[in-house]
């Protein structure tokens, strides 16, 4: 069932482009979880998501609505620069099904990863700052204490809050 709201805002954006941020803001985070978890590095997934939403732009005033949402047309344009990426690298594809068949659960764990970005952005400075030291940028506590000026023990009682915060709001979500 297509997104009444989301249909507009697709309206909105083929009559002007500029508008085309409101789609983006809305997918962001599980278009880069998607890719993310296929490419496995930051900076490619990174690069990688840019291109997903350069070519959304391209090609939004080709966008028709038949039913399929917008975010499915997005994820079909993710995995494909996910296997082309992997073509131009020399590589095997390491995408089993075809790009246009992405499974149910492997929406549902971008999704996931998305609602957790989301919940770690939200996250007290401090918080947030250990939490992707630690796991994003995988520095040591020693390095983050250094960063934040403060102790070992007192990063390792954030990143603790932190995880004890993040548990709490996904469980939140869940309910």
């Amino acid at each position: 069932m297509v997104d009444l709201e989301e249909q507009q805002a697709v309206e909105e954006a083929q009559r002007d482009p500029s508008r085309f941020a409101d789609l983006y803001d809305r997918h962001f985070d599980r278009v880069y979880a998607f890719v993310a978890r296929r490419v496995r590095d930051r900076h490619l997934a990174e690069d990688l998501t840019s291109d997903v939403f350069h070519r959304a732009l391209q090609r939004l005033p080709q966008f028709e609505q038949r039913g399929v949402p917008f975010g499915a047309w997005l994820m079909r344009i993710a995995a494909n620069a996910v296997v082309d990426h992997w073509k131009a690298a020399g590589r095997q594809q390491p995408i089993e099904e075809e790009p246009s068949e992405i499974p149910p659960d492997e929406l549902e764990a971008a999704d996931e990863r998305a609602r957790l970005f989301r919940e770690v952005r939200r996250l007290p400075a401090e918080q947030r700052q250990v939490i992707v030291g630690r796991f994003v940028k995988e520095q040591s506590i020693k390095e983050i204490a250094h960063d934040l000026n403060k102790s070992e023990g007192a990063v390792k009682q954030l990143q603790l809050r932190a995880l004890e915060n993040l548990r709490k709001r996904m469980r939140e979500s869940h309910d």
